[in-house]
């Protein structure tokens, strides 16, 4: 049916991508990530994995996990959703046609690092282009603002070049700014680079400045997002964990101040995943995000010059890759540990130790962080009180949590009348990594 997928990735598929543009009337509601995970714990405690959902005993099956997968899912949507093979084929043959491969969490190639890192949070689905056996080969993940001087240009792609003379792979998130100066650095002079995308892989593969790239091998794009997917400010805020996940250490090289995508991210893996240090840029000058940064665990980038300064930075202790654990201490893998898929031995990651260790999270921070990501899907603006309506919380609280992912650059505000919905402004640019 497929073009050499597993049966377990074209069963993730089919619960979880869109497969089409749009979703039109009569459309099926597909499992969010946090439905999926609780889908797949439920197949391992059953000793089954998700290709058994397209196997004979399927409807069986699909009536056992209901249930388990949360309110408002029964099996009549587990089957609808299983049921569209047809549309996964045409979708195949799109992907097919721009060279994008999938890979599930289920596959043996799944990259380790995302899998031992991020745990439940690695995506269950990856759609890339290029060579991606780069997924795993760690390096140097530079990240910073959209809007910068060409001063920071100019540093940033000094960064990258560094990077490829130390035969390191730069990852980066391809945005404008900071990440596509990072990533042509390190191109321009002849090393490695993975971008990791929050929408339209489909336009990026085609793109002819990156053809050549990516089919040198010295380019791989990546997202855990549909290929087709426009822009989204939650995408784009999700996919920043796979950056530091893919890389040895990162770079923080522009942020503002507690706001926007770059802040939300180093803050996140500072205070919660903590899979590798995080540097940011010195600066002579009050410079209040990265300031901030340090504050609660950043590190102060050494400004290696040589490419043997960095590569020993990449390979010292605060940065090396994790050493292998046992399968029973794996979370959310998708295949249960006999079975062939089975993701056994992945590497566990400990806190960088030269990084300040944090706390974890408050409950409170964790309420908030379910409240920005269920806020950030909205589809049409909203008020504040159809907000606390919908969230089931008290007016005041939800003008208070809304000023807030405001202030995150994660909303606008609208006036007269006054709503909210997500930030979506987004400068284009004709290629990833062109001057303009």
């Amino acid at each position: 049916m497929t073009h050499s997928l597993s049966p377990n990735t074209q069963a993730i598929l089919l619960l979880t991508a869109p497969l089409i543009v749009g979703r039109g009337k009569g459309t099926v509601d597909l499992l969010t990530p946090s439905r999926y995970k609780r889908l797949a714990q439920a197949l391992r405690e059953r000793e089954r994995q998700p290709a058994d959902l397209l196997g004979p005993d399927a409807d069986a099956l699909c009536t056992d996990l209901s249930g388990d997968v949360g309110p408002g899912v029964d099996s009549a949507g587990l089957r609808a959703l299983l049921d569209r093979g047809f549309q996964l084929s045409q979708a195949v043959e799109r992907w097919h046609t721009r060279a994008i491969w999938v890979i599930s969490r289920a596959d043996p190639d799944y990259p380790r690092r995302l899998k031992s890192r991020l745990k439940d949070d690695a995506p269950a689905i990856l759609y890339g282009c290029g060579d991606r056996a780069l997924l795993d080969t760690g390096g140097l993940a530079v990240v910073g603002s959209r809007h910068v001087d060409e001063s920071l240009i100019e540093y940033t792609e000094a960064v990258g070049r560094l990077a490829a003379k130390a035969g390191r792979t730069l990852v980066s998130g391809a945005a404008r700014g900071i990440d596509q100066a990072a990533m042509r650095g390190a191109l321009q002079a002849g090393g490695r680079a993975i971008g990791v995308l929050a929408d339209s892989l489909a336009a990026a593969a085609v793109n002819r400045e990156n053809r050549d790239l990516l089919i040198d091998d010295r380019l791989l794009l990546v997202s855990p997002y549909d290929p087709a997917a426009g822009f989204n400010v939650g995408n784009a805020m999700q996919r920043n964990k796979l950056i530091y996940a893919l890389a040895d250490a990162a770079l923080v090289v522009s942020s503002d101040h507690k706001k926007g995508g770059t802040w939300a991210g180093a803050v996140e893996q500072i205070k919660k995943h903590r899979a590798i240090p995080v540097y940011t840029r010195p600066t002579a000058e009050p410079a209040p995000g990265l300031d901030a940064l340090r504050e609660i665990g950043a590190l102060a980038w050494p400004e290696p010059k040589e490419h043997e300064d960095l590569a020993s930075l990449l390979a010292s202790p605060t940065s090396a890759a994790p050493e292998p654990q046992s399968a029973s201490a794996q979370m959310a893998i998708d295949t249960p540990p006999s079975s062939p898929g089975a993701d056994q031995g992945a590497p566990a990651v400990a806190p960088a130790p030269s990084q300040v260790p944090a706390e974890p999270p408050s409950p409170a921070e964790e309420l908030f962080a379910t409240v920005r990501a269920l806020v950030i899907r909205l589809d049409t603006p909203k008020t504040d009180a159809e907000i606390a309506e919908t969230l089931k919380i008290s007016k005041p609280q939800a003008k208070e949590w809304l000023a807030r992912l405001v202030e995150e650059g994660v909303l606008e505000r609208t006036t007269r009348p006054v709503r909210y919905r997500p930030a979506s402004e987004r400068p284009r640019q004709k290629s990833l990594f062109g001057q303009g």
